[in-house]
């Protein structure tokens, strides 16, 4: 593509069903590392039942014959351009043969079939099944399939596909085979296929209804005493699965294979799911407690797939939310339900806020369900992904727990076997609940972060309180004008005394409920609530009930009496937060010779959260402590100050080091106590409480506390404790953290994920020495490009995450980004992409640094041949 060509966007308003089905597909691949020939056999039967010209998707493939019904097409019965196979005047019913070869070790772009340190490997979600062989590769066109895999014995003693083992066997020259047919029906994208020399990690999941299912772990033989936390999380998963849901597992085996290249998380390939190393493995001396719960969680999402997503699937790829909301909300439950309820919703709504809000106020913001894309790859974000969990779980608010598991049986058993729509999801609900949701569909097509506004008035000789509610939406690009939401609103009120009140509302019977819902429908509406002895102080979006930017006039005493008394965990951080929010913003704003302090009310409500902390969530406390994240804070300012939010937060933190040194202290040394070393939920959270304690230990007093930290990674033996003090360390800038980082290398260089981590660590030090360090470690020995992991690693964390580095003043940081991105697109342009977002937000900063981020921008939009994907992410983001 030259840079002039402005690639078309595909529509959902020009969404037409496939002009046949395929009855079955039988594959058949021979496989080698720079031939692999690929035969495929397709029974197809067309819609109209008359015959039809079929353009079959395909990309990169080298075609080599063609059969229908056994007879060879002329040269005149079929066209062939960079994209798709079509194939003139096709039978109503027919067998059509098609062969073709692929080179997989030449497959840079890990999309389709493709080699992973000697490992086949196969990514085809969303368009990678056109890449393997010429097919309809649309989710709306869903089959059987039977695949034989032939390779070479010694180099490939494991081959793997979806469904059940159906036959197998020597073959001459070294060579075996493996016959795998699966009994469901399902879209291209789902299909997986595995060979090389792996490891295999066995237990077994007994159902509900008593079906023995067998549990296959791959992973290579030096990993494979690492998965036995990803075996247990998955037990777990289909256990909660069938209590939560009644969902029962369907194969009598589920698979799992963990690759080190791999451009996504892990994929839910139905019965086979392929993971990223970094999602499936974890020890304790190697992973860090956040390891380990990312890696449960998933197991679980992939696993909830089979469902979600497998056995329903999506009509095409605009319903990409439907899937991927759903099992994200599912995902949630489950953590929820395995550990702190409270803190892994902080943890959601932390994630929400500071990136997909984010995203939400750009050039790139899109609805849950897009109108429109150029490349499908760029909408795996966090709207479709985490906005749309938010959706579901509205949906779950609006109907309660009872309707909503209703709603999900009706929409299983209705479309089991289908690739429907959203509207098909809502409607199940909407059909249980006798509601009217067709308001609640705006949150699917309709972009940005709605804003409510509240504001209360109490009247004391009738002892109501009236909190007057107004929402809006921000204008997005191509959306200009926002109409209401439905959005729900979960209150409380809390008394002087710190008691919840019981909630009546004028004109309604009292219940004695402490909480309650309510529904926001228009751009205006109040609620009174009646009864009232005294003022109360309202609770209000409570456990974050929409995914929107509340502004309330609730003064600092009133946060901070939630802050004590809120039965309402998610609303006692959330006042912290507001707290911590207010001061940061004010104190950037201020003038660069003034000192920024923290306010004296928020040091003492943070010393008084630590004086209780052995009877609280230790993990909750953490989270409390903590300062709102930068981005967060960003999003609060017309303009992004990049040194006086770096000069602030460093301040903030120094001081609360110093003035709570010993309730910091006391707190390292009692969670030190807890901690035992265990990954149980309980020990977990001690040690996010230590060491939240020791950074602002380090931070505040570094030349008194560096001797703990180093004692502390010294000592532990375990890769959370170890990590932490290195990154404290390490962002103060000693000779200490130097030596250890050398040490840390020396220690894990041949584990890979724990590179990573090295990488990471350095890549994130904020200061000004960031562009140079990081371009030394491009020189490491131990950098690739190829891999995609190191690439988010290195590049990924100092871009996204090192504020002061990435943004600074002269504009190397830039420059290095868009060298590497361009270097990238041609290899890998889904990474290339990615890493391009951040460029994404430069109309946020100073005159001087958009005007840098723009023409880096447009240096990468002016290259020759750039991909769809860079495209579309580059074009957008200069609007």
């Amino acid at each position: 593509m030259s840079p002039t060509t402005h690639p078309e966007p595909i529509r959902l308003a020009d969404y037409r069903p496939p002009v046949c089905e395929f009855e079955e597909i039988s594959l058949d691949f021979v496989l080698d590392p720079d031939v692999t020939t690929v035969t495929s056999r397709l029974k197809v039967k067309t819609r109209s039942g008359a015959p039809e010209t079929l353009a079959l998707d395909g990309r990169e493939l080298t075609l080599k014959s063609i059969k229908i019904d056994d007879r060879p097409l002329g040269r005149d019965e079929f066209q062939v351009d960079r994209e798709h196979l079509t194939l003139i005047d096709v039978p109503s019913t027919c067998l059509i043969e098609i062969v073709t070869t692929i080179a997989p070790r030449l497959n840079s772009a890990l999309m389709g079939l493709y080699l992973s340190n000697g490992i086949y490997c196969t990514q085809c979600e969303a368009e990678g099944f056109r890449r393997i062989t010429y097919f309809l590769d649309r989710p709306d066109v869903m089959t059987r399939y039977k695949v034989r895999i032939e390779a070479d014995l010694a180099s490939c003693p494991v081959l793997l596909s979806n469904g059940n083992p159906v036959g197998g066997g020597k073959l001459a020259n070294g060579r075996h085979f493996a016959l795998w047919e699966d009994p469901f029906r399902k879209p291209a994208y789902l299909f997986a296929l595995v060979a090389g020399d792996l490891a295999c990690l066995e237990d077994h999941h007994v159902t509900r209804s008593g079906r023995r299912v067998a549990l296959k772990l791959y992973a290579d033989s030096a990993a494979i005493d690492q998965c036995a936390h990803a075996m247990d999380s998955l037990k777990r998963s289909m256990r909660w699965d069938e209590d939560a849901y009644g969902l029962e597992y369907d194969l009598d085996l589920f698979q799992i294979v963990g690759v080190g290249d791999f451009n996504f998380g892990a994929m839910e390939n139905k019965g086979l799911n392929i993971f990223n190393t970094s999602a499936l493995l974890a020890r304790t001396d190697t992973s860090t407690d956040g390891d380990f719960q990312q890696v449960e969680r998933i197991v679980a999402h992939e696993y909830f797939h089979n469902w979600s997503g497998d056995r329903v699937t999506c009509r095409d790829w605009f319903q990409l939310t439907l899937k991927e909301g759903l099992t994200v909300f599912r995902d949630q439950q489950f953590s929820s339900d395995m550990h702190s309820a409270a803190v892994k919703r902080i943890a959601d709504v932390m994630l929400l806020r500071e990136t997909q809000f984010a995203e939400d106020a750009g050039p790139l913001a899109h609805p849950i369900r897009p109108e429109s894309y150029v490349e499908i790859n760029n909408f795996y974000t966090r709207t479709v992904y985490e906005k749309g969990a938010e959706v579901v779980r509205m949906l779950h608010t609006l109907l309660g727990a009872e309707l909503f598991r209703k709603g999900i049986d009706l929409y299983f058993a209705r479309h089991d076997g289908s690739a429907v729509t959203c509207e098909d999801f809502v409607q199940a609900m909407a059909d249980v609940s006798g509601r009217d949701l067709r308001r609640f569909m705006r949150w699917y097509s309709q972009a940005g972060t709605p804003e409510v506004r509240v504001t209360r008035e109490f009247d004391s000789s009738t002892g109501s309180l009236t909190l007057e509610f107004t929402q809006s939406t921000p204008p997005t690009p191509g959306q200009q004008a926002k109409l209401p939401l439905h959005i729900p609103i979960r209150v409380g009120l809390v008394g002087r005394d710190g008691q919840a009140l019981p909630l009546q509302l004028a004109g309604e019977n009292a219940k004695g409920e402490t909480a309650r819902v309510l529904e926001l429908t228009e751009e205006r509406q109040s609620f009174t609530f009646v009864g009232l002895d005294a003022a109360p102080v309202p609770s209000i979006l409570r456990g974050f009930s929409a995914p929107v930017r509340l502004r309330s006039d609730l003064t600092k005493d009133d946060l901070l009496h939630l802050l004590k008394h809120d039965e309402d965990a998610f609303n006692r951080w959330e006042a912290a937060q507001s707290l911590a929010a207010e001061a940061i913003v004010q104190a950037i704003r201020m003038s660069p010779q003034r000192q920024p302090v923290p306010d004296a009310d928020l040091i003492q409500a943070y010393s008084r959260l630590l004086e209780g902390s052995i009877e609280q969530d230790h993990a909750f406390v953490a989270r409390t402590l903590s300062l709102p994240g930068r981005s967060f804070i960003a999003q609060q300012l017309s303009v992004i100050d990049v040194d006086a939010m770096h000069r602030v937060f460093k301040t903030f933190q120094e001081t609360i080091g110093r003035e709570l040194e010993a309730p910091l202290l006391a707190a390292y040394r009692s969670m030190a106590r807890i901690d035992d070393g265990s990954t149980r939920t309980a020990a977990m959270a001690a040690r996010t409480l230590k060491n939240a304690a020791l950074a602002y230990l380090v931070i505040g007093q570094p030349a008194k506390f560096e001797p703990l930290a180093v004692s502390q990674y010294r000592q532990s033996s375990m890769m959370t404790d170890r990590l932490s003090a290195l990154r404290i360390l390490a962002e103060i800038d000693g000779a200490a953290g130097a030596s250890l980082l050398e040490d840390f290398y020396g220690r894990w260089q041949n584990e890979p994920l724990v590179v990573n981590k090295w990488f990471a660590l350095q890549a994130g030090i904020e200061d000004y020495k960031s562009p140079e360090r990081v371009e030394a470690l491009m020189q490491h020995p131990a950098f690739t490009l190829a891999n995609p992991n190191r690439v988010r690693a290195l590049l990924g964390t100092f871009s996204m995450a090192n504020l002061i580095g990435f943004h600074r003043e002269d504009g190397a940081g830039y420059r290095l980004l868009a060298d590497k991105v361009i270097e990238l697109d041609s290899k890998n342009a889904q990474v290339a992409a990615r890493l391009l977002t951040t460029f994404g937000r430069w109309r946020r900063f100073d005159l001087h640094r958009q005007q840098m981020m723009k023409s880096q921008l447009e240096r990468i939009l002016a290259v020759p041949g750039l991909s769809r994907d860079s495209y579309e992410i580059a074009s957008k983001s200069l609007g």
